[in-house]
């Protein structure tokens, strides 16, 4: 009988305030920072330090780390949020509920940069492919794709309503596209490195770039086509100067806040620098200073000429009364914000900043923190801080307590504890840099740290109560002794570390002299030396021996109670990293820098099996309670599910962004808790879905095939061999297996219909030649459709993003089949939208046989003369909605003492006015009960 296995699957993420890969941006209500957290994207509410929406994918398969993110601008129809993806994929999320609304499909390679249009109705993305593609939003479906630079597209800004979009790349290029006619308008060179960042003030008055240049330039942006005799005939932007930088280090993100008064230049380092950007009467009167202490220098210059018997002309006075504004006049370095690590992103917040400041700032830093500044025109202070939801680096181990309800990780100088049902943090205390940890009960924790001491944790007050000097070197194991009945750590526990010893304690209770609760504190009661540093250390269930993993590749078993050598295990390669003795005493099992997993038996010391189980060093193996059913984990970021008893591998977890450093397992075994160097704690459950090994297996050779079909293309690693045509177009979307599996359906669909409708003619046949025919019995697979209806429900059920490459799939023979259905199908108001997608993706791909096969002319004939009607009247009723929908908002603006357009605008004045009316209501309560304390006591 076939053995059947429960399957794990990720349950909960957590630890992960902001990935350092991503930026962050603002929601459309301008209320809540998005932050990328690898895989996922959360929107934190700055004031409460808490994640208000998770946007999370429902899909079970792994999902790529997020890239980049971008919201829809307030004045949007409907709030969006766009998130790009390290595989070059594109999701759109719903801003209020976090719901996925569409996966689009065109980039080949990390999504770079993406922008949504001033309507909200277009997105532009940028990826590391050297493509623009620009994305129809509300069909979710790609416009077309522009192609041009040479090297990874950075950043991306709308221009003249929408019409015009500018792009800049590492390739030192910035180039202007015509989004009505699809072509490149303009290429602007002058940059001397790659071209980090650039945006434009809202007022579409200038346009700031940067680059590793150690300055900043500055591009007019044309305004009208009758502005400057000055300007080129296409030129959409003209270079109005150089602004020098403060820092060495290249520019990261160039961002305008909401009034265009400010600009920030972040760059790859701890600082941004803030500057003022004065209005036309400022910058005017600027330069007037400017050409007055000119006309000052220049008449002291000429009265000590004179003296010398020298002539120096003076001054025009044209320039005098009308000044030429230059770019110095504009912009004026206001702050310096310095953070304290390196910043990633920086965004202004669209909302109106509070009294008596210019903006708010909020930036990511790469220690996993938000924060966010109040900039005015004296000083830069902090208003926010998250950093309670994560580790400031990575996660070195993990452990449950006896009841698995509270979880303990370490990092580089604190330990938190952790619900690990709901991943909030409970706890967090300073510590050293904590590389192993044990729970002594539900009151106490140790922590083992690379400088060799020994915390002891009282989890209660969330303190550190004692720091015990216990070894030399870094403590790398800490293994709770149990007793002779399974009770886990009641007698002691063990350590193990680099300085050749291992240490064997025994816990004592102090009673506190403040108060009656009692302090736990540790004596050493045995020493055990070794000849090279221990790395790994494992005790068997019922405490009879004990395992030590040495530097020189072997491991060593003894004997608890007199410590004499039991059996000496060898033959890995590399040293031993991590070990485990199974319940029931019988199989120990080791996991080693070569990759290797080697099943032993505790009897002999017998090897029974060498396992290559991962593609790098294996960090940590556990085997579940009462099984012989393990896990492990390694550096190529996999969990990874063996039967030890059956040598095979059950499961392969993958979720992890980097390497993965620890693993705990509860109790019972229901579920797992993995630490990684991606900063993330991740829970996998056990379901009660069954899994078969052989199932598994050709599972996994379909993932290999599928991989290597995706991979089989020419854009793999980003940049291609040929360039570009300049300013070419081509086709936004790409070939998936999604879009293979719904080419399939459609030839399937067509090919049902086909057979249904060969069927009814014979029937009729029948009927007509013997006058009495039997009841005719449609097919089960149509449901009751009939074979046009049943192949228009399958081409409907396509997503959009995916309909054209699906249609670019098929062969001639099922386009011109297809082509036949479509003047039933135009005849269905709501499928016309539809029908014109259809007939203008075939139109193109098939022209030259459709316009030389005979039986197409007709064909074409026909949907000439249905397919402008049918377009004429969609249009004639579009255009009627929309007049009665101005005709209503003229109607409503009457009624109304504010204008309809502004009605979204006028209720986020409302809903901040009320919670500002709010905090200072709790602010006075809060004083009065002070005051009423005081004046108690």
């Amino acid at each position: 009988m076939v053995k059947a296995y429960l399957r794990y699957e990720p349950a909960l993420t957590f630890g992960v305030i902001a990935s350092p890969e991503s930026n962050v941006a603002y929601d459309p209500s301008g209320r809540l920072l998005l932050a990328a957290a690898l895989d996922r994207l959360a929107a934190w509410d700055l004031k409460r330090g808490l994640p208000s929406v998770s946007f999370a994918s429902s899909s079970s398969s792994p999902s790529l780390a997020v890239s980049c993110v971008a919201s829809s601008p307030s004045t949007a129809v409907s709030s969006s949020v766009a998130s790009g993806h390290a595989d070059g994929s594109i999701r759109l999320w719903d801003a209020e509920t976090g719901a996925c609304e569409a996966t689009l499909h065109g980039h080949r390679s990390a999504a770079s940069a993406l922008r949504f249009g001033p309507s909200g109705s277009v997105l532009a993305s940028g990826s590391k492919d050297c493509d623009v593609i620009l994305w129809d939003v509300v069909a979710q479906a790609g416009l077309f794709r522009l192609r041009g630079h040479r090297d990874q597209v950075t950043d991306l800004v709308f221009l003249d309503s929408g019409k015009k979009l500018v792009s800049c790349s590492k390739d030192k290029f910035i180039r202007v596209w015509d989004l009505e006619t699809q072509h490149c308008l303009q290429i602007v060179g002058g940059h001397r490195s790659e071209i980090w960042s650039m945006d434009v003030d809202p007022s579409e008055r200038f346009l700031v770039s940067g680059s590793a240049d150690p300055e900043l330039r500055v591009f007019r942006i044309r305004q009208s086509v009758d502005e400057d005799e000055d300007w080129s005939k296409w030129d959409v932007l003209k270079l109005f100067g150089e602004i020098p930088r403060q820092s060495k280090e290249r520019v990261a993100t160039i961002r305008f806040n909401k009034n265009g008064s400010l600009v920030a230049c972040q760059v790859a380092g701890k600082t941004a620098d803030i500057y003022r950007v004065l209005d036309e009467t400022e910058a005017t009167r600027k330069a007037k200073r400017r050409m007055h202490r000119k006309k000052e220098k220049a008449s002291a210059k000429s009265m000590i000429a004179e003296g010398n018997g020298t002539v120096i002309d003076p001054l025009p006075t044209q320039d005098l009364h009308n000044p030429t504004v230059i770019v110095t006049d504009v912009f004026k370095l206001l702050q310096v914000l310095r953070a304290s690590k390196k910043i990633c992103s920086i965004a202004f917040s669209p909302s109106n900043p509070p009294k008596g400041c210019l903006a708010t700032l909020s930036l990511s830093l790469n220690n996993n923190m938000l924060e966010t500044y109040s900039v005015d025109s004296e000083k830069v202070s902090k208003m926010y801080s998250i950093e309670m939801h994560g580790h400031r680096s990575d996660i070195r181990s993990v452990s449950l307590n006896s009841e698995d309800n509270l979880l303990m990780s370490t990092s580089h100088n604190t330990v938190k504890i952790w619900n690990p049902s709901t991943g909030d943090c409970l706890r967090t205390i300073d510590s050293g840099y904590g590389l192993c940890s044990a729970f002594v009960g539900n009151r106490f924790a140790l922590v083992g740290t690379k400088s060799g001491t020994l915390e002891i944790i009282d989890i209660a007050s969330g303190s550190l109560t004692e720091v015990i000097e216990a070894h030399a070197g870094s403590i790398r194991s800490i293994v709770p002794i149990p007793d002779e009945d399974g009770t886990v750590g009641a007698r002691g526990f063990v350590t193990g570390s680099a300085d050749h010893d291992v240490k064997f304690w025994e816990y004592q209770l102090v009673q506190k002299s403040d108060d009656d609760s009692k302090k736990l504190t540790v004596t050493n009661v045995r020493t055990l030396k070794m000849t090279e540093d221990v790395l790994a250390l494992s005790i068997s269930p019922e405490g009879k021996h004990i395992a030590v993993a040495l530097l020189d590749c072997n491991v060593k078993v003894f004997h608890m109670d007199t410590l004499k050598s039991y059996l000496n295990l060898y033959g890995h390669k590399l040293p031993v990293l991590c070990m485990d003795i199974s319940s029931d005493g019988t199989l120990i099992v080791t996991g080693s820098a070569d990759k290797n997993l080697k099943i032993w038996g505790m009897d002999f010391g017998d090897c029974h099996r060498s396992i290559f189980a991962h593609s790098d060093s294996v960090m940590d193996v556990k085997f579940v309670y009462k099984t012989h059913y393990m896990f492990s984990v390694g550096k190529d970021r996999t969990v990874k599910y063996w039967d030890a008893d059956k040598f095979e591998l059950l499961l392969t977890l993958e979720g992890h962004h980097a390497e993965v450093w620890c693993l705990t397992i509860s109790s019972r075994g229901d579920f797992i808790v993995t630490g990684s160097h991606d900063r993330s704690i991740r829970r996998w459950d056990r379901t009660e879905e069954q899994l078969f090994i052989e199932e598994e297996k050709e599972k996994r050779l379909e993932e290999t095939f599928e991989a290597d079909l995706d991979n089989d293309n020419e854009y793999r690693y980003g940049q291609k061999e040929d360039a570009p045509d300049e300013g070419s177009v081509g086709v936004p979307g790409r070939k998936t297996k999604d879009t293979v599996t719904s080419a399939d359906a459609i030839m399937d669909a067509l090919d049902t219909a086909e057979e249904e409708l060969k069927r009814l003619d014979q029937h009729k046949l029948e009927e007509q030649n013997n006058g009495r025919a039997a009841k005719f019995l449609p097919n089960l697979i149509m449901q009751g459709h009939s074979p046009s209806d049943y192949v228009l429900n399958v081409v409907s059920s396509i997503r959009p993003s995916d309909l054209e490459q699906a249609l670019l799939s098929l062969p001639f023979s099922d386009a011109l089949k297809l082509m036949s259905y479509l003047k039933n199908w135009s005849l269905v108001p709501s499928k016309v939208e539809l029908v014109c997608r259809v007939c203008l993706v075939l139109l193109q791909t098939h022209h030259n046989q459709l316009t030389t096969t005979p039986s197409a002319r007709s064909l074409l004939t026909g949907l000439k003369d249905i397919l402008y009607c049918r377009v004429k009247e969609c249009k004639d009723t579009i255009g009627f909605n929309l007049a009665a929908m101005d005709h209503l908002k003229e109607l409503l603006a009457l009624r109304s003492d504010a204008p309809f357009r502004d009605a979204k605008a006028k209720l986020m004045e409302f809903r901040q006015e009320q919670s500002k009316r709010s905090d200072r209501l709790d602010g006075n309560e809060r004083r009065k009960k002070k005051k009423k304390a005081s004046g108690e006591s």
